[in-house]
């Protein structure tokens, strides 16, 4: 089993310090196998903004948490138009990772980030051809008894979580993005960007999405919250290719604590979930010590 923390929108320069340090806690007590940031580290993409998300993954590494992070539209710099399109993530490059597009693969899963984030849009995102052809290929020769994840910071779906759950936007050239999806035989789709959590397997938003789970993280430590929703993360527990569950983990005003904890499991081409909240779970919060 794969334990995976997927933290979202962390938008240094609009953060509670409090939330911030929380996070490190709860990661270095659970050590996950894997934290996964889809994106929007800073709030206007300015050098501080930067640095300190720079020491924040710093502090996660120091604890010997692996990382996959991916940029958001707010890491492209807003207000200085010379630099969002001459170097849109220059600072990104220069403080966090070069690589907008890295790859983790262990005996359990194989992992996919994707870059949506764009100069020439204010807040939506796009993906490419190259792109959708990397996801074809990076997935071609991995094992079936692996569950495959793609992270991206804009969602590739239209999900229903805007005010009145009317149907948000998904990125640019999404449509051809479910084709690759669907060829690379995509299990879980982890995204951002909206502040809001969610989760639903994809057939019940598109028909051709093939077999994927479609999973929204809120915001972990931002202070621009939407719809009243509390910063939160998710902690997933990933069985190899079929089964998994969700647990969203929710800032209470003084720490974080489970919230929700939702089983998934995969039959045929359809997701089934099931409530666990009043169920004892698989795998204890406190993570025995035979999984650590």
């Amino acid at each position: 089993m794969a334990r995976i923390a997927h933290l979202s929108d962390i938008h240094f320069g609009a953060n509670d310090p409090n939330i911030v340090a929380a996070t490190i806690d709860w990661l270095t007590e659970k050590r996950p196998d894997l934290v996964i940031i889809s994106g929007d580290l800073t709030q206007r993409a300015r050098e501080k903004q930067f640095q300190d998300a720079a020491d924040y993954l710093g502090a996660l590494r120091q604890n010997e948490l692996p990382l996959l992070v991916i940029p958001g539209n707010h890491d492209v710099p807003l207000y200085d138009v010379f630099r969002r399109f001459a170097s849109p993530l220059g600072r990104y490059k220069r403080y966090i990772a070069h690589d907008l597009c890295p790859w983790v693969e262990t005996d359990e899963v194989a992992v996919l980030g994707i870059n949506t984030a764009r100069s020439l849009t204010i807040k939506d995102g796009r993906i490419n051809e190259q792109q959708m052809q990397l996801i074809r290929q990076r997935f071609n020769n991995v094992t079936p008894d692996k569950t495959r994840i793609l992270v991206t910071h804009h969602p590739l779906f239209a999900l229903p979580i805007g005010r009145g759950n009317e149907l948000s936007e998904a990125a640019g050239r999404h449509q051809d993005a479910l084709q690759a999806i669907n060829d690379a035989g995509i299990h879980i789709s982890l995204a951002g960007h909206f502040h809001r959590t969610y989760a639903e397997a994809a057939r019940k938003m598109v028909a051709e999405a093939g077999p994927t789970l479609v999973i929204q993280a809120g915001t972990a430590t931002s202070t621009r919250l939407r719809n009243q929703e509390p910063q939160s993360f998710n902690w997933l527990h990933v069985q190899p290719g079929n089964q998994m569950e969700l647990q969203v983990i929710v800032w209470n005003g003084d720490e974080f604590q489970r919230a929700s904890h939702v089983g998934f499991v995969l039959e045929g081409d359809e997701w089934h979930s099931e409530n666990l909240s009043t169920q004892p779970m698989t795998t204890d919060d406190s993570l025995r010590a035979d999984h650590r």
